[in-house]
């Protein structure tokens, strides 16, 4: 089976209705009567036990609300799972099957899915064993577009400021009336909207959970607790420094970032957590393509010297990056880094530089490159 995850909104299924034969939404109250009556009330609703010219692929859409979901999947696959394809398509909540009791081992490969990112506005298709692209130019208003609307699809093709502010607004409301009222145990949603609003007001900076439990007046433990819901709802995701130890990694304190970046006023933030949100695109979409275990990382030290991002391949620093508006003096931290980390590359990522038709890992040295040029790189 194929466990397509991802926040509302980016296009899930759009994308997974295009390859189905039978398309079954939870939504549907039919379709949610044959669920839960079980697999084969599902099968002979649906004819999915029929002879067809070629082989099915169904769809089950939102499947994740179903308490019973896990149960339900592997049972199916387990018994007709040979003569069809399967796709499950939900929000994080898919994100946690390896922490339920039944093992779904061997039956699924997730796929994380993303907001649209420059290189995939370039050219939609897959990466291969090379990882990298080769640059190519975005068109000035796409740029323009995803700078200012984000890379969810219905802002970014209306390129409408008042659609976009409401569309933002009832995207809020469904995460917070719908998600986290019916896939959690959390009832305070005031509260967390309150703390919502205070991470995407944060985007870029360190979590610290004393503050923003004194801000919701809650102590730091469910402050912490809620912030995993919001991040296991795909709100926005944490990035963690980069350790050689993997437990001091763990423990110290991670930097939040929004998954919408166009929500973010500042200029700066607005330009760092973009390029998070790119950088994370490409290390999911490079691991579950099986090329590596990829992670995003950012470094900071006891002298407060600090980079933004450290991309690893299989535990190994393979690039870092520092991001900037439009300063194109070489920041001396990124050669500081590169040697004490030994990572390949150096990137000072500047968004007003114009595009540059040049392999930017073709540099080993620290060198200032285009947002536009390093993007349409990646995925």
């Amino acid at each position: 089976m194929v466990f397509l995850s991802g926040p509302r909104q980016c296009g899930k299924t759009t994308l997974a209705e295009s390859f189905a034969t039978n398309y079954l939404t939870w939504d549907d109250a039919d379709v949610r009567a044959a669920i839960v009556a079980g697999q084969a009330e599902t099968v002979r609703r649906y004819g999915l036990h029929k002879l067809s010219s070629g082989k099915r692929v169904v769809v089950f859409d939102e499947v994740h609300k179903y308490p019973r979901w896990k149960g339900f999947l592997k049972g199916f696959f387990d018994v007709y799972g040979k003569g069809m394809k399967i796709i499950a398509t939900g929000s994080a909540k898919m994100n946690v099957y390896k922490r339920g009791g039944d093992s779904m081992m061997g039956r699924y490969f997730p796929y994380r899915m993303h907001p649209f990112s420059v290189a995939e506005l370039l050219d939609a298709s897959l990466p291969d064993e090379s990882l990298v692209r080769r640059p190519r130019p975005i068109d000035d208003a796409d740029w323009s577009a995803l700078v200012e609307f984000g890379g969810f699809p219905e802002p970014f093709t209306r390129r409408n400021r008042r659609f976009s502010v409401r569309w933002a607004a009832l995207r809020m409301e469904q995460l917070m009336l719908e998600d986290i009222r019916t896939l959690t145990q959390v009832q305070e949603l005031e509260q967390i909207r309150i703390l919502a609003e205070l991470l995407a007001n944060r985007s870029g900076e360190q979590i610290v959970y004393d503050s923003l439990a004194r801000d919701i007046s809650v102590d730091p433990k469910t402050a912490k607790k809620w912030t995993d819901v919001l991040k296991y709802l795909y709100y926005g995701f944490e990035v963690r420094p980069w350790f050689s130890n993997v437990e001091n990694s763990i423990r110290k304190t991670p930097k939040w970032y929004l998954r919408d970046w166009s929500r973010i006023e500042d200029v700066g933030k607005r330009c760092e957590t973009m390029a998070a949100c790119h950088l994370l695109k490409a290390v999911d979409a490079w691991t579950d393509m099986g090329y590596g275990d990829f992670a995003l990382h950012y470094l900071r030290d006891k002298q407060k010297r600090e980079v933004d991002f450290l991309v690893s391949r299989d535990g190994t620093p393979w690039f870092i990056a520092e991001v900037k508006a439009s300063d194109t003096h070489l920041a001396s931290n990124l050669l500081h880094y590169q040697r004490t980390t030994g990572a390949r590359h150096a990137f000072q990522v500047v968004f007003d530089e114009p595009f540059v038709e040049a392999d930017c890992f073709a540099r080993t040295d620290p060198v200032v490159v285009p947002a536009r040029t390093l993007f349409s790189q990646l995925v």
